[in-house]
């Protein structure tokens, strides 16, 4: 007699000893035969001992026999059959799991090792593994909690009796079922989170590349995520606009102009803005250029990469910045009701950057020039405070150079040569700072590494003189020995002549 199981994690064919268990077997077969196993989990492995499976509620503390549902509640446990010659003396041993004596229902156990001697008398066994070894291994390598459940449920998939020498009783007939049932018995108790039986890894199901690209997705998002959480985007899928170039690498005398009307052959150019230091007004070295649709700006990007600009090799990308995306994002969830609406007069269909009646007296006060967060038209650096005199140092250094622009006699060229000319000499005078304090450092280095030498030296010169004075002792604690026993041998010779 003998039943095929399938489990999650392979096939095994069970043979029973239905001459000698015939109570237990009959059990076993009917309960398979009307599915009540199908779902069930091994809620229980312990490593190289056992591993429990049986009860429909997945807890270990459920499960009952066929003959409750033959003859009702008061016949929900049965005797044990308990025979000297059947033990637990293999791997694959097939017993049924107890609550003590006689009190046998649905759950039993496979045993993970040989020599389970312990448990004979114990429990019923009532059959063994004839194939499916291998699906036993991996039952017992399972990785499991503290409390020996899987992390990854184990499940019986189904179950197929292949030979039943037990006449099916009157009352079953209405217990099979047309279908076998998939998925979790309607009992089971959801008291803990597992990976369920059909889950599969994530670099199992997909290639080396597909994967790469799944994790690099994940990692950006998830970078995104923070960045809306700290205030530096408005949402974390919002995206770059595509018709904007990032442009780094510039020489500090370049202007937002020439950059204007360098990029202006590949299509028209709706803004190239400079970033300058907000209270200096210096380059950063670093700009933003606009076009007006998509293929100007890739058009730049194949061409102005790596080119030449006022003796400066530049490089050119696309733009990663959202900061000009803010003000568009707020002004539509306002427009939705769904912004803080104007702080000044309490409307909710502008921003406060757009009032302009409200004669309400505010305690706030409103940063248009907070660009970093989409207040301004363009990209800058945002720090609070002393815009009104970063404004006045702008207009400054604007006056300035259009001053310079009109005492050359070659117009704004000229002046754009001597801002280079300063720029060359200040880069010269910074290098040649650099290049004495190298040479300092090395004379430091080779000074001290001379004075090491020195006191290396005069510390040999002294162990080595300790060590001749040493022997120069040693060598007349000798000597002073040797004359002592000379002379007293000379006086024991004498006393034997004088005796």
């Amino acid at each position: 007699m003998s039943v095929l199981i399938v489990t999650s994690l392979g096939d095994i064919v069970i043979d029973l000893h239905s001459n000698k268990c015939p109570l237990t077997c009959k059990n076993f077969l009917k309960l398979c035969k009307i599915k009540y196993y199908n779902g069930c989990l091994f809620h229980t492995v312990q490593k190289d001992f056992t591993a429990q499976t049986g009860d429909p509620t997945g807890t270990g503390a459920g499960g009952d026999s066929i003959y409750k549902f033959l003859y009702g509640e008061q016949a929900r446990f049965f005797g044990d059959e308990i025979h000297l010659d059947l033990k637990h003396s293999k791997t694959g041993t097939v017993a049924m799991a107890s609550g003590g004596e006689n009190l046998n229902a649905s759950q039993f156990y496979f045993t993970l090792r040989d020599d389970l001697d312990y448990l004979d008398g114990k429990h019923t066994v009532f059959g063994e593994i004839a194939e499916g070894f291998d699906t036993l291994t991996r039952i017992n390598e399972a990785y499991v909690d503290s409390k020996n459940r899987p992390y990854k449920n184990i499940r019986i998939k189904h179950t197929y009796i292949l030979e039943d020498p037990f006449d099916d009783p009157p009352q079953l007939a209405e217990m099979i079922l047309d279908a076998s049932p998939e998925g979790k018995p309607k009992e089971e108790v959801k008291d803990d989170v597992r990976l369920e039986d059909d889950w599969v890894p994530m670099d199992e199901e997909l290639g080396a590349q597909e994967l790469e690209e799944v994790i690099r997705e994940k990692a950006a998002h998830s970078s995104a995520v923070v960045l809306e959480s700290i205030g530096d985007i408005p949402e974390a899928e919002v995206k770059p606009p595509d018709n904007v170039l990032f442009v780094c690498k510039l020489n500090p005398v370049t202007e937002d102009e020439d950059l204007h009307t360098i990029f202006s052959r590949f299509g028209t150019v709706i803004s190239a803005d400079v970033i300058r230091d907000f209270k200096t007004g210096d380059s950063l070295c670093y700009a933003f250029i606009e076009f007006e649709n998509k293929e100007s700006c890739e058009q730049a990007y194949f061409k102005m990469d790596n080119a030449l600009i006022d003796d400066r090799r530049i490089h050119v990308d696309f733009s990663q910045s959202v900061s000009k995306l803010w003000s568009q994002f707020r002004q539509k969830d306002s427009q939705k009701g769904k912004g803080n609406g104007c702080f000044k007069c309490g409307s909710m269909d502008h921003v406060a950057n757009e009032c302009v009646g409200g004669n309400q007296a505010s305690k706030f006060i409103v940063k248009d020039q907070n660009r970093q967060h989409g207040g301004g038209e363009g990209y800058d650096m945002v720090f609070e405070g002393d815009i009104a005199e970063a404004k006045r140092e702008k207009r400054e250094h604007s006056h300035d150079k259009e001053k310079v622009r009109r005492r050359s006699p070659h117009g704004y060229g000229e002046g754009k040569r001597q801002d280079r000319d300063d720029g060359r000499r200040q880069h010269r005078e910074s290098r040649d700072r650099d290049r004495d304090r190298e040479r300092d450092r090395r004379y430091d280095d080779g000074v001290s590494r001379e004075k090491k030498q020195r006191e290396r030296n005069e510390r040999e010169s002294r162990e080595d003189e300790e060590r001749r004075r040493g022997r120069r002792r040693q060598e007349m604690r000798d000597r002073d020995d040797h004359w002592s026993d000379k002379g007293r041998r000379r006086e024991r010779d004498d006393e034997r002549r004088d005796r």
